[in-house]
């Protein structure tokens, strides 16, 4: 699923736009005991419960594809008779009305999903009526299929902050009764795919609120697919590899290393998008990496070393090289040659107030004299401001200034 079949199918969260048909759920309490279970038609549900569980699954097909959205495919056993795709298929033609079927899936989430707190399971069922498309992107009344989905969510369910109020029984401010209250999805999973706006079995797209460390343990037991890195991950990864290679980060010349490292990828990037199509990712390989490094001054073992454990954590899954760009970085890279290019100015400018005789070579004092109504002489000197050897040259107005005998002009 792209950005755009994402976005088609999120616009219908909407009251008016809506074809969910029903909403069921399970409470988990910290034992990991089914404290309550509920299965209701989502159109007969009160206008605020209604929009409250539309934010839900809004938010769980939220975030950016390859970080809080993967799309993870099954693998062969799973879609194997009493694989794990199995039970979201019975979940989906059942339309979320059989309790056996239902209760056989949250006895797997409560297997499967490593949490000691207290959650909620939500399940979706909608069916939509795909529009056809033309060429130019144009929808037509006429179906091509009826996309028919399920969607989880898994919410925590925390008690809420102690306070203060007024107790309008006892007309008196006092403390407020706490609840417990169902917080944004942590994780879910949109099944199945719709993949080119068509409907695709073969693989579900799961959610994660956290992507430095998502529930992994159920994307591979609960669904029984093969987990992937996040683009988080990917980028925290890389970032280690290079720094456990290169030494302390917090030496200057590693940490200059690691944005010349930055630079470099976002270069690469650059190049390589003028050569490939629009929409086509730009895949980082060990053969593209390795002039990266070389370019940034690694030296050839160590650059070796870093290749080989890239190998080794992206073995089945090479990175978009965007993944391991790191804003931050790449700032701080361009403040790095900002002022560099500054100090480079600044030994270009001595040198030439050098050559017009307005400082000695000692950084002694030169008279200059300076062209004003009582013709007084100016000095200027050398002198030092906030730490930094600076030029001081005192002249008002429009002035010319004439040193040893020559007109200068600045």
């Amino acid at each position: 699923m792209n950005k755009r079949e994402i976005a088609e199918i999120k616009r219908r969260f909407k009251k008016e736009s809506c074809t969910f048909t029903r909403v069921c759920g399970c409470y988990v309490n910290s034992d990991k005991a089914k404290v309550v279970t509920f299965r209701n038609t989502f159109l007969n549900l009160e206008d605020e419960e209604l929009h409250k569980y539309l934010e839900i699954a809004n938010k769980t097909l939220s975030g950016k594809p390859g970080n809080s959205l993967l799309e993870l495919p099954f693998p062969m056993e799973a879609e194997e008779e009493g694989g794990a795709q199995a039970l979201l298929m019975e979940l989906r033609s059942s339309q979320l009305k059989d309790d056996e079927v239902l209760n056989r899936f949250y006895d797997r989430v409560i297997e499967t999903y490593d949490k000691v707190e207290n959650y909620l399971i939500l399940l979706f069922h909608d069916a939509y009526d795909v529009p056809m498309k033309t060429t130019d992107n144009l929808s037509l009344d006429d179906s091509e299929e009826v996309y028919e989905y399920i969607m989880c969510a898994i919410c925590p369910v925390d008690l809420s902050k102690p306070g203060l109020g007024y107790n309008e029984n006892e007309n008196r401010i006092g403390t407020l009764d706490r609840d417990w209250v169902v917080g944004a999805p942590e994780s879910g999973f949109t099944f199945p795919c719709f993949t080119e706006r068509s409907t695709d079995i073969h693989a579900v797209m799961v959610y994660t609120k956290d992507a430095k460390q998502p529930h992994t343990e159920f994307w591979e037991n609960g669904l029984g697919c093969k987990a992937i890195h996040t683009s988080t991950q990917k980028k925290m990864a890389f970032t280690s590899i290079l720094g456990e290679a290169l030494g302390d980060p917090e030496d200057e010349d590693v940490r200059d290393t690691m944005l010349d490292v930055q630079q470099g990828l976002s270069d690469f990037i650059e190049i390589q998008a003028e050569t490939q199509d629009k929409d086509e990712p730009v895949i980082l390989n060990r053969e593209e990496l390795s002039p990266i490094l070389e370019n940034s001054g690694i030296d050839e073992p160590v650059a070796e070393r870093i290749a080989d454990k890239f190998d080794a954590y992206f073995e089945e899954n090479l990175p978009e090289a965007d993944e391991l760009l790191d804003a931050k970085s790449l700032k701080d890279n361009g403040l790095r040659m900002e002022k560099k290019e500054l100090e480079k100015q600044v030994v270009q400018l001595n040198h030439k107030l050098e050559e017009a005789g307005l400082v000695n070579v000692d950084g002694s004092e030169v008279n200059v004299i300076v062209k004003v109504p009582d013709d007084r002489v100016a000095t200027v000197r050398a002198t030092f401001v906030d730490g930094q050897r600076c030029i001081v040259i005192p002249l008002e107005g429009d002035e010319e200034t004439t040193v040893n005998g020559e007109k200068k002009v600045f």
